[in-house]
């Protein structure tokens, strides 16, 4: 077992993503939002925030929230009335948010997201660079499933996955899965009770894939099996997750304060995971050629500056991969483009208050972000 003093905190973590399912956010009684936990988790989210960490909150129960209001009280949907509710819902549950976070002065903002978003790479890049604005203008993004749109991703709860991925696109540092139960059990303690709590899980084993169950009955279409794939896709991306128990008021300082949870730790290559598919998965587009400022700014970890650029080959679009050369031929790195060819040879040469002027809108800054840059040899 993992020594404690390895045991990921929120303390540490710079960027932070919390998961939250339906049962926690809808009162099932009512079919209303639970007002005074809401508050709760907003204050948390306000002491996070107080000492410089970033929060996002994935949250369930749009379609929970609306279920009642439109006469949809039977336990099975067929998909359109899922989509129906998700419309009414979303409103409802945005406001629930906004109007929490409003009380601890914070600002919020929703966005629907679906799991082709995380995975497309122009889409992507989008999602990212929204989330990457929002955190520093001082919001707190609250994201959801596009159920209105979505078709598969809505029968099976992936708000799990679909945190994961904004875990992963973020390069947040811990994701949080405030759930019915506490963290991991050998076996599911409601039906076994010589089952036994892991506290942390240093790798995800089939042995420990193999412990997920059946998702709980209800609202929440979730479950332990879903947890454990969001436990693989953010610990493969160097992000730390937890499993905690979201029913108790503050449940983010809870955490802190040593209530039990399950920490799984991430992966040693987690964080060059990503790098790598960049640097040898990718067969490049188009080539950027910089001068030798830009060259020695590189080798420093900076992101590529249009101005630095003196050439551009090739057709490709934004989060395409590019090469990136210097001014003999010589490769230096690969990385994904922030705009497409034709607007890249606009720009290129240029300082980056020109951006808005040459292309009629304000774009990125760098035309290869350095998250998306992989320098080679």
């Amino acid at each position: 077992m993992q020594p404690q003093n390895d045991i990921p905190t929120l303390a540490t973590a710079r960027r932070v993503v919390v998961k939250i399912g339906s049962a926690l956010v809808v009162e099932e009684r009512t079919a209303a939002p639970r007002a005074g936990w809401l508050a709760s988790v907003a204050a948390d989210v306000a002491l996070l925030r107080a000492r410089g960490t970033e929060v996002i909150l994935v949250s369930s129960g749009a379609i929970a929230l609306a279920r009642r209001a439109l006469g949809l009280t039977r336990r099975k949907l067929r998909l359109e009335e899922k989509q129906a509710a998700a419309a009414v819902g979303q409103i409802r549950l945005a406001g629930a948010w906004a109007a929490a976070l409003d009380s601890v002065g914070l600002p919020a903002a929703q966005l629907l997201l679906t799991l082709e978003d995380s995975e497309d790479r122009r889409r992507y890049l989008n999602a990212r660079a929204t989330l990457g604005t929002l955190l520093e203008l001082g919001c707190v993004p609250v994201i959801n499933e596009n159920d209105t749109v979505a078709t598969a991703e809505i029968r099976f709860g992936d708000n799990d996955r679909l945190a994961a991925r904004v875990a992963e696109m973020t390069g947040a540092d811990a994701l949080i899965l405030l759930s019915d139960i506490d963290g991991l059990y050998t076996a599911d303690p409601r039906r076994d009770p010589t089952a036994a709590h892991l506290p942390v899980v240093p790798r995800l084993t089939e042995e420990i894939m193999a412990m997920g169950g059946e998702p709980p009955p209800g609202y929440s279409s979730g479950g332990m099996r879903t947890k454990l794939i969001a436990a693989r896709i953010a610990t493969g991306a160097g992000c730390a997750m937890a499993i905690a128990l979201g029913q108790r008021d503050n449940p983010l300082r809870a955490i802190e304060t040593g209530a039990r949870c399950t920490w799984f730790l991430p992966t040693p290559e987690g964080r060059t995971a990503r790098k790598r598919w960049i640097a040898g998965s990718l067969a490049p587009l188009g080539t950027l050629t910089v001068d030798a400022g830009a060259a020695r700014a590189l080798a420093r970890g900076s992101s590529l500056l249009p101005a630095g650029v003196r050439a551009v080959e090739g057709s490709f679009h934004r989060g395409d991969p590019v090469r990136v050369q210097d001014e003999a031929g010589h490769e230096l790195a690969r990385g994904l483009a922030a705009y497409d060819a034709e607007d890249a040879r606009r720009i290129a040469g240029h300082r980056s208050e020109a951006l808005e002027e040459l292309l009629g809108w304000r774009g990125r800054d760098e035309i290869v972000h350095r998250d998306d840059l992989v320098l080679l040899g």
